[in-house]
């Protein structure tokens, strides 16, 4: 019950508060951190001048990256695995799961545009080999050919695939293998922070009544309710 939580009043909280230091320096690496990984280039090289903090990664290939999901997202797949190629052949040589996530899309967009028999000639020379060495990929074969039996996709169970957030999906596992090619994190670290302070301060609501944060978009400090 809230009566048998410790109170701790706002000039105590802030008080604590204050006693942690948090190196200015130490912040500026978890803004730049940020800005790379979801790379806003422009933010970050502004963000590098002012602060005189420097990424870990040449700012260049951002905009490389940026230039490959952005692809994805658009549905040019192939100019997504011709751009990747460039910056690494690599990463889609070692990662059989996302080249095949790649051209399943490209799959997805030929179907979209209305080119059926393209689309089922892709499929038998392009994926059905890769569906026979592996069963999650002849699952995922399946579902988008079951595309086609619907002319209306709207009814159809796997409809979800023509769905911009699909393209949205592949996007983003494209940036995370080009980043960790890279040798960069693949997410950035302020979002983890976050949900770290929000498990924290749900722990900490089971035993004390405080000023907490609960709208993380302000960060202010909000004095308990009873």
């Amino acid at each position: 019950m809230a009566s048998s939580k410790k109170l701790i009043s706002r000039e105590e909280w802030e008080k604590r508060l204050n006693n942690v230091k948090i190196r200015k320096e130490d912040m500026n690496k978890l803004v730049m951190n940020f800005l790379v990984t979801e790379g806003y280039v422009e933010a970050a090289e502004k963000f590098r001048m002012e602060s005189g903090t420097h990424p870990d990664i040449d700012l260049a290939t951002i905009t490389d990256r940026m230039a490959v999901k952005k692809a994805v997202q658009c549905g040019n797949v192939e100019d997504a695995i011709e751009k990747i190629n460039d910056l690494n052949p690599e990463i889609l040589d070692t990662n059989p799961q996302l080249f095949f996530q790649l051209q399943q899309q490209r799959l997805i967009e030929l179907i979209r545009n209305g080119k059926v028999e393209e689309a089922l000639e892709f499929a038998q020379e392009e994926l059905a080999p890769r569906g026979e060495e592996n069963q999650s990929f002849l699952e995922e074969l399946e579902r988008t050919i079951s595309l086609l039996v619907f002319e209306d996709t709207s009814n159809c169970p796997v409809g979800e695939l023509l769905d911009i957030s699909q393209r949205l999906k592949t996007a983003t596992e494209v940036n995370a293998a080009v980043l960790t090619s890279q040798s960069h994190e693949k997410d950035p670290k302020l979002p983890s922070l976050l949900k770290m302070l929000i498990w924290a301060q749900n722990q900490l609501d089971k035993k004390a009544a405080y000023p907490c944060i609960n709208d993380l978009s302000n960060a202010r400090l909000e004095d308990p309710t009873f």
